[in-house]
C-alpha cells in the first residue's frame, strides 16, 4: 500500500503526467511485488517560483517520494529505483539525473487502514519482505 506522491514544474500535458504516474505504479508492482490495484498517488504541480532545483537540472525536474510498509529488501529498492527510471526514460522521457526518488519506510503498527486497524493486525493480502 505505498503512498506516492510526484512533484514536477507546472506545464506538463495530461499524457505527460498519466506516464508518469503509470510508470512509478508499474515500478511498484514489479519491484515490490503490489498488487496491480493497489494504487494511492498524487500529482504535485509548482511553477518555477515554488520549485528550486540545480540549475544543472531541466524543466523535467521530477521528485518521486514513495511511502511504504518496512520491510522491503536492498535488491528490491535498487529494482525500484532502476525500474522507475528504466520506465520514466521510455515515457515520459525523463533523463534519469533529471528524477529524484525518496523512500520513507513506516513500521506497519504506523499505518490505519481498513476502518481504522493498524497495518500490523490486518491481513495485507500480500508480502511486504521481497
Amino acid at each position: 500500500m505505498p503512498v506516492v506522491r510526484i512533484t514536477i514544474r507546472n506545464g506538463k500535458s495530461p499524457e505527460y503526467k498519466k506516464a508518469l504516474l503509470d510508470g512509478v505504479h508499474d515500478a511498484l508492482v514489479r519491484s515490490f511485488k503490489i498488487p496491480e490495484q493497489d494504487r494511492f498517488q498524487t500529482l504535485l504541480e509548482l511553477g518555477r517560483d515554488q520549485f528550486e532545483a540545480p540549475s544543472a537540472k531541466s524543466d523535467n525536474i521530477t521528485i518521486i517520494e514513495v511511502t511504504v510498509f518496512k520491510g522491503r529488501s536492498g535488491e528490491a529498492k535498487k529494482k525500484l529505483y532502476a525500474s522507475i527510471v528504466s520506465n520514466l526514460a521510455k515515457h515520459p522521457s525523463i533523463a534519469g539525473d533529471d528524477i529524484l526518488i525518496v523512500l520513507h519506510e513506516q513500521p506497519l503498527e504506523n499505518w490505519g487502514i481498513r476502518g481504522g486497524k493498524p497495518a500490523n493486525e490486518v491481513n495485507l493480502g500480500f508480502k511486504v519482505d521481497v
